[in-house]
């Protein structure tokens, strides 16, 4: 019978291996199931769709403007010099993007539609809060919000990150998204006589006619994953957070794919930011002949955190490696930003193009670096201003005037206003659109002056569950349920959050709160439930120990 005995001491030698192992076991069956779902096929070159020039409208001075909306992912307000900030100590210039606020307008209170990624890209493509049609939380890839749930164990003085196991969702994750009825600001162009093109990241759905090729781009290159490069790639430098589970997540479970129009995943021609940018001078230049509106949506500064060697290269004199790492990202994404720039001014373009950028959000804790928002507190993930308030510039040489700095608060949703406006493009009558054409603020102005500008909004609005704020008269409250909290900041005096004088104004508790009731009885309920909640610090990053006293809030997702 020893042969039993000994069978046994293997199974519980096994047993504790698995148990042991169990993260690193789990993380690999992540990776496995996402190579079963996506086959990713060889490179697929674009061939971009090209114009009749028989037929294509003439470059005179009628032609409608051509439209550039370049969207950059976690980009932190401090990413970038324009405003005297940057990354390592402003030593990483970010000089292409910086001359789109230089040349044209800055926004200076431009704000995200919301924390995170997917709801803000809603408002962008809507013109509407996304809340009017249940677009409340950020669609996750399968198993994520589970896996990443069991993967954090953070001490502190609160619960880390929960999962909600008899919260039901009975929606597929290409299912989340935005309903075929809303009028894309893709399909009001398209009206209006524009090309429409998409690249890069979508998250607004897949199906059910959500994807962006049925949402009225006539052509998508789709960020199908989200690897920069495969991680063994020679070209490659790569920067793992094991503190946090999301990076640890991705790692595994993301792959180096695109798609064109809902076709199969391919493999794209290289370090995908540079890859998006090569394609949209492609679409530039096939479409010089007629009016085009291009949605250049960046996955940069996005984790996972991958550079170019040669980028990494660059910047020998930044010792931290993850710092390092992100520092080459930015500079990057300004890089093609440039190289778009360029792209416009060799054709001839440029004096007809509306080009606009903002980031979907402010950066991350979860990357570890602590200088990304300043001066302002919070991060993504939290309606602190870090976490909403974003980099919001548009140039048109000729029609805004150059080196204008606006400061009344202005939201993502004004994009579509303002693009539509600028095509002569008529908003959609049958439904409530929130956003306003910012033209008229960029226009009239002596150049490189300050805009005290009459607020194109009484009041702005954000929700995610339990966690609602609004910005009015220069007031801003921020209200949840956990921690049962209010805070209250007079932005005119405190435009970083530093006070919460929330005791101290009683009356405007009641009356900002009275606003975010009646705005709430206008919005949908969420179309899909918060599984998880997490609790954010609102002053240290993932990679700091949470401590007793610290600030945080949860967030639901």
């Amino acid at each position: 019978m020893k042969w039993l005995g000994g069978i046994a001491a293997v199974l519980v030698v096994l047993g504790v291996g698995a148990y042991v192992f169990r993260d690193a076991l789990l993380l690999e069956f992540v990776g496995y199931m996402a190579r079963q779902r996506t086959p990713v096929g060889p490179t697929v070159e674009i061939d971009w769709d090209r114009p009749d020039l028989a037929t294509a409208p003439s470059r005179g001075p009628d032609r409608q403007p051509n439209i550039v909306l370049i969207v950059a992912d976690d980009l932190g307000w401090n990413d970038l010099t324009v405003n005297g900030g940057g990354v390592a100590g402003g030593t990483v210039p970010t000089p292409h993007i910086d001359s789109i606020a230089e040349q044209g307008i800055q926004f200076v209170n431009g704000y995200s539609a919301n924390g995170t990624c997917a709801p803000s890209r809603a408002a962008i493509m809507s013109g509407r809060y996304p809340t009017r049609f249940g677009f409340e939380f950020t669609p996750t890839p399968p198993g994520m919000l589970q896996v990443v749930s069991r993967l954090s164990r953070r001490p502190g003085p609160v619960s880390t990150l929960t999962y909600f196991d008899e919260v039901e969702d009975t929606l597929d994750y290409d299912q989340k998204g935005m309903p075929a009825d809303e009028i894309s600001l893709a399909e009001t162009l398209k009206d209006a006589g524009y090309h429409t093109v998409h690249i890069g990241k979508w998250h607004l759905g897949r199906s059910n006619g959500m994807a962006p090729h049925d949402q009225g781009f006539d052509e998508s290159l789709l960020m199908h994953s989200g690897m920069y490069l495969p991680e063994d790639d020679p070209n490659v430098v790569n920067s793992k957070q094991d503190f946090d589970p999301i990076d640890r997540f991705l790692w595994k479970g993301l792959l180096h794919a695109a798609s064109f129009n809902g076709g199969d995943a391919f493999k794209p021609r290289g370090y995908l930011t540079d890859y998006y940018t090569e394609e949209a001078v492609k679409v530039i230049d096939a479409n010089q002949d007629r009016p085009f509106f291009l949605y250049l949506a960046h996955w940069a500064p996005h984790t996972p955190l991958q550079a170019t060697r040669e980028d990494y290269d660059a910047l020998a004199h930044i010792e931290d490696h993850r710092l390092r790492v992100y520092a080459a990202m930015i500079r990057a994404l300004d890089r093609g930003v440039g190289q778009v720039l360029d792209a416009l001014k060799e054709r001839g373009l440029d004096d007809n193009t509306l080009v606009m950028f903002t980031s979907d959000n402010g950066g991350a804790h979860y990357i570890g670096l602590p200088r990304v928002n300043e001066p302002y507190r919070g991060w993504k993930i939290s309606f602190f201003e870090g976490g909403i308030h974003v980099p919001f510039f548009m140039r048109w040489p000729g029609k805004i005037v150059p080196g204008i700095q606006a400061d009344a608060p202005v939201h993502h949703f004004d994009l579509y206003a303002t693009a539509a406006a600028a095509a002569g493009a008529p908003l959609p009558s049958d439904r409530k659109m929130d956003g306003v054409n910012l033209l008229p603020y960029a226009s009239s102005t002596p150049e490189g002056v300050t805009v005290y500008m009459a607020a194109p909004h009484e009041k702005l609005f954000w929700r995610g569950g339990h966690y609602q704020v609004v910005i009015a008269d220069g007031w801003k409250l921020q209200r949840a349920e956990r921690p049962d909290k209010v805070w209250l900041f007079n932005l005119d005096e405190d435009p970083t959050e530093q006070t919460n004088v929330a005791e101290a104004h009683p009356e405007q508790v009641t009356r900002l709160s009275a606003m975010i009731d009646a705005h709430n009885a206008e919005q949908k309920v969420s179309a899909w439930p918060a599984q998880v909640e997490s609790p954010i610090t609102i002053d240290k990053t993932l990679a700091e120990p949470f401590e007793e006293g610290d600030e945080y809030v949860y967030w639901p997702n």
